[in-house]
């Protein structure tokens, strides 16, 4: 079967090429693999993906869809982030039993606490399957060369071989010049086994977050439950312990700086080929926009955590949600300008043109730089549209959120009848009922008050309801979560309690209601629309500037497919950085370093006792180092969200990390990645057994695990 070469293109840094990529794990033979064995790899690539044989790829699964999980024990025994387990741990948490505080320890599986709606999905098998999804899209219109693709998807999912307990799920790659069929299966009964108290799983929180120097033990635990003949099944008390195809022997070797790493994982979506004119964009138009309106959701919220205990286990999930991409925005802008990324794209440009005349194709691909340019100036003002809408209405003011569920709720009813409204609103008051526990309306109402401003002043004028447009926003915010039903459950039951009718006719006279239906209508009118036709017309050509590099690119060129939540491997070394002028970070912290930003009682730095205890009598056990006790490391394997909570793996294959960010001035990498800069950082397992060994006395844990010493 052909496959489509993959390659990238480094114009500015050919002599770290090594460095970078994310990489499909079933075709890494050839090239990837002298790179990986120079690199001081000691195994396979059979070793990382096979499908007739065990391999890593079996011990690695999805986590809820949105991080990375490894198997460490013949019993199913699980590991992620902290951050990813946070709602979770968060669920089962109250002002009684604050697990998020003084953490969670099973201390037998009859103690593990069940997750509804929680699963982890292994990959079974990859195969490339471009031809059948290509199958009858040539000379057709983009919009309807779209649709094919979707309905031949659609149908070689239901008919390509499967297990019945399995799935089938195509993606596209390189901007939709290959495809690729994942045959996966999902496990729903997963449960969590232990948790670290925040003060370790989020040390340094926030300030800390996209920050090296980092001392943060950010790991939870989950067990993987299966039925009798060991396939994915709903919880049940008749469960038992998944025995996987493979699970991860956990090194107590250590790192060094230069040590090969490999990093296995889903990242979620990068953009690395974009051209200079959408990076120039979004570094002076769309980030600054976010990161605004973020910035001041997170002060309002901070005000109200910081003086309520109560308050403060309500937001905590949802203010981490909020922060860390605000933060990463912040990152991203700072390094794209720093690394004169949009200069270097624009360099690249002038390259990729150069080829393509040589390659005598100007009539055919002449014009694709000035069509970017073109499409872009155009849908400058409706993507920034866009952003306001989902951030301030769908993201950060829980009234406008929840008015949009229920405004979904009445197209049904438009659309469909009042059956099928009937239907839904049972299954939407369900999911209401979880989401008003977690609610503070006077929390949602300064948040509210804040948003609305930037979004009557800074959105576009000609997108902005004439409810908005020029209004006095502390009045409209008085009116709206003073008349508005929506500031409580109960509320939201009475407005759509009865006759279907009625219920859509109190829905309209409700104030909150009335003001998200006027800001949702007028993006479906009059942003939605061109921005729909603007973004096909971008995604045509970067396909087709897509096709072009990997025909045009020298053999020699490395181009890999960007992340869009697949499994994938990215390797490199354990590696210090210069981020600025006369400054070097070494690449491994130790728990000194925890207690030097120690400060008692704050929600950021505060130190278990204990863990200060161990420090004092250097009681590491057999995981310190020389009288001194690891906790994380950086290196340069090239990862973005989803890879929260990977593997960091050795040249042998043993787990010795646990990814969980990014450097704050490589945060750019999505976009464009610079090896001097762009660092992961990992969780070292030395310090997560540390903590559950010698701090939390669950050393049952740890004797579960194979420990290679």
């Amino acid at each position: 079967m052909k496959l489509v070469r993959l390659l990238i293109l480094f114009v500015a840094f050919p002599a770290l090429a090594q460095q970078g990529g994310m990489w499909i794990p079933s075709l890494l033979q050839g090239m990837n693999e002298k790179e990986m064995k120079s690199l001081g790899m000691k195994m396979s690539v059979q070793d990382i993906y096979d499908v007739n044989h065990s391999s890593l790829k079996d011990a690695v699964p999805q986590f809820n869809g949105g991080c990375t999980s490894e198997v460490i024990s013949s019993q199913g025994l699980l590991l992620t982030n902290h951050h990813c387990g946070f709602g979770e741990i968060q669920s089962h948490s109250t002002v009684e039993h604050d697990y998020l505080t003084n953490g969670f320890w099973a201390m037998s599986q009859a103690e593990e606490l069940p997750n509804p709606d929680l699963e982890v999905t292994f990959i079974v098998r990859i195969e490339d399957v471009t031809t059948k999804v290509l199958e009858g899209t040539q000379a057709i219109d983009e919009k309807a060369r779209v649709q094919k693709i979707q309905q031949n998807i659609a149908s070689l999912t239901k008919t390509l071989p499967k297990e019945a307990w399995q799935e089938n799920s195509i993606r596209t790659f390189y901007e939709g010049n290959q495809y690729m069929l994942f045959v996966t299966e999902s496990f729903k009964d997963v449960r969590l086994v232990g948790a670290p108290p925040s003060s370790i799983g989020k040390f340094g929180n926030d300030t800390d977050n996209w920050v090296w120097p980092r001392h943060t033990g950010d790991f939870s635990l989950f067990r993987i439950y299966a039925d009798k003949s060991n396939r994915p099944a709903a919880y049940s008390k008749d469960n038992v312990p998944y025995k996987p195809k493979y699970f991860f022997p956990v090194s107590v070797k250590g790192v060094k700086e230069n040590d090969f790493t490999l990093v296995f994982g889903y990242p979620g979506r990068t953009t690395e080929y974009l051209p200079s004119v959408a990076i120039d964009q979004l570094v002076t138009v769309l980030n600054p926009a976010k990161i605004e309106i973020r910035e001041a959701a997170l002060k309002v919220a901070d005000g109200f955590m910081r003086k309520d205990k109560a308050i403060k286990i309500q937001y905590a999930a949802k203010y981490a949600s909020i922060a860390n991409y605000w933060k990463k925005w912040i990152g991203e802008t700072t390094g794209l300008k720093k690394t004169n990324a949009v200069a270097i794209k624009k360099a690249q440009e002038k390259e990729f043109m150069a080829r393509v005349q040589k390659a005598g194709k100007q009539a055919e691909y002449g014009n694709l730089l000035a069509d970017f340019e073109k499409n872009y100036k155009a849908i400058e003002q409706y993507s920034l549209a866009r952003d306001y809408f989902t951030e301030v209405a769908l993201r950060n003011t829980e009234l406008l959120t929840t008015a949009y569920r229920l405004y979904q709720l009445e197209l049904v009813f438009k659309n469909k009848g009042a059956q099928a409204f009937t239907d839904r609103r049972e299954n939407m008051i369900a999911t209401l009922t979880e989401i008003y526990k977690d609610f503070n309306k006077n929390v949602d109402e300064k948040v509210f008050e804040q948003l609305i401003e930037l979004y009557g002043t800074k959105m576009p004028k000609q997108f902005v309801p004439a409810a908005i447009a020029g209004a006095d926003y502390k009045k409209l915010t008085a009116e709206v979560y003073g008349q508005s039903k929506l500031t409580s459950l109960d509320g939201v039951k009475e407005l759509l309690a009865g006759d279907p009718a009625a219920a859509i006719a109190r829905l309209n006279a409700d104030k909150g209601y009335q003001l998200l239906k006027a800001m949702a209508e007028t993006q479906t009118e009059k942003v939605m629309p061109k921005y729909d036709e603007l973004n096909l017309q971008i995604a045509a050509l970067q396909r087709t500037y897509m096709k072009v590099i990997l025909e045009l690119s020298p053999k020699e060129a490395r181009i890999f497919p960007d992340a869009n939540s697949t499994l994938r491997v990215t390797y490199g070394k354990v590696k210090g950085y210069e981020p600025k002028d006369a400054t070097y970070y070494e690449p491994v912290t130790y728990l000194g370093g925890v207690l030097e930003k120690y400060i008692p009682g704050d929600y950021e730095y505060d130190v278990p006792q204990k863990l200060i205890d161990l420090y004092n009598k250097k009681d590491f056990g057999q995981y310190g180092e020389k009288g001194k006790m690891p906790v994380c490391f950086i290196g340069t394997n090239h990862t973005t969200g989803g890879n929260s909570g990977s593997p960091a793996i050795d040249a042998k294959g043993n787990l010795i990390g646990l990814n969980f960010d990014r450097v704050w001035e490589g945060t750019m990498s999505d976009v464009y990645y610079d090896p001097s800069i762009c660092r992961n950082i990992m969780v070292d397992m030395r310090y997560v057994l540390f903590i559950i060994d010698k701090f939390a006395g669950a050393t049952h844990l740890v004797n579960e695990m194979k420990v290679v010493k």
